[in-house]
């Protein structure tokens, strides 16, 4: 296990607020038929430790649900970082 530093934490809570805010801007751009966010910019904002913000936002706002492409970049984006999570907490005496 590495001790996590709290501004670690902190970086994490800022991406996940932006994550948020990005999905709910996009929705309202895309309801005013105006410039979107692109998804690849969206998906960089889960890769860069947004993506409970990511998730949050697209049940929230209703965005990006029926994108497979989208959606399937996400749940890799997700599951890898829980992996790298886990890896962080998981003490090396439990593996």
């Amino acid at each position: 296990m590495i001790a996590v530093q709290p501004e670690f934490w902190a970086y994490l809570v800022l991406a996940n607020i932006a994550a948020f805010i990005a999905f709910g801007y996009d929705k309202a751009r895309a309801r005013a038929g105006k410039w979107r966010v692109a998804e690849r910019d969206l998906l960089l904002l889960a890769l860069l430790g947004g993506t409970l913000g990511a998730y949050l936002g697209r049940w929230q706002f209703r965005h990006k649900t029926r994108k497979p492409g989208f959606s399937i970049a996400l749940h890799v984006t997700a599951v890898v970082q829980a992996g790298l999570l886990a890896a962080l907490l998981i003490p090396e005496s439990w593996a």
